[in-house]
Order: structure tokens, then C-alpha cells, then sequence
């Protein structure tokens, strides 16, 4: 049988030159490993003002959201990653215009669900779209 051959030298006998550029390189290596994909963008939404409204209408009742005083609800599911979610409610492809038709009118999307319709208006759930697809 025969076997593949590694350099087998340490960092440590490596000339101080060649340990900087070794390093540098992990360096990058890590930093873009960390580099967080850029969100999801609504187009006429405001995340401000999207934060503004889950706020008014009160969706910490029912979910927990990181960084919303008494947003502590557990009838739904916690929203501290709605931007990276694949799916909402469990079937609907998570992208901005099925985001906003749902926090419009949920039933009408899937009418077994137990979340209500507000009464949100396009507007606004384009507001709280952009907000939500900050929660990463």
C-alpha cells in the first residue's frame, strides 16, 4: 500500500517571514469564513419603522423577538432568525413578497394556521418585512 507524504514541518521552524505570511493568510481564511451573507432587502420597507410596527401590533404576544421589551410570547415560534429561515410557517418559500402576503393575511396563505389576520396593511407589512429579514 502506498502512502501520501506531508511536509511535516512546524510553524515554529518556519522562517519569521514565512510565519507572517502563514499567518496573514489564516487571517483572511477566518475572516471570511465569519462574513455574514447581506440580508434580505424589501423594496419600500423600513426597518425602523418595521420594528415601530410589530411593536404596535403587539406579535411579541405570541413570538419571542430578540430586542423587543416584553416580546417574550410562546404560541409561536421565536423570531430571533426569521431572515435566514428557509420557510415560513413551514412551507412557504421565505422570500419578501410571500413574507408581506403573510403578515397580511396569514389564513389566506394557509388556512390551518393559528396565527390571525390584523388587518396590516401592505404597507405596513413591507415595513415589517424589512425588519423581520433583519432578525439573523
Amino acid at each position: 500500500m502506498r502512502y501520501l507524504s506531508y511536509p511535516t514541518r512546524s510553524i515554529g521552524s518556519a522562517s519569521p517571514g514565512g510565519r507572517a505570511v502563514l499567518f496573514a493568510a489564516l487571517a483572511l481564511l477566518a475572516a471570511g469564513c465569519a462574513k455574514e451573507e447581506p440580508g434580505v432587502r424589501v423594496a419600500g420597507g423600513d426597518p425602523e419603522q418595521g420594528l415601530r410596527l410589530v411593536r404596535q401590533y403587539q406579535c411579541g404576544a405570541c413570538h419571542a423577538i430578540p430586542g423587543v421589551p416584553g416580546a417574550g410570547g410562546d404560541a409561536g415560534p421565536p423570531l430571533d432568525h426569521t431572515g435566514r429561515l428557509g420557510y415560513i410557517a413551514g412551507g412557504i418559500p421565505n422570500q419578501p413578497a410571500n413574507m408581506v402576503r403573510w403578515l397580511q393575511n396569514p389564513p389566506a396563505l394557509k388556512p390551518d394556521t393559528a396565527m390571525p389576520s390584523q388587518g396590516v396593511s401592505e404597507e405596513e407589512a413591507r415595513h415589517m418585512a424589512a425588519y423581520l429579514y433583519t432578525l439573523r
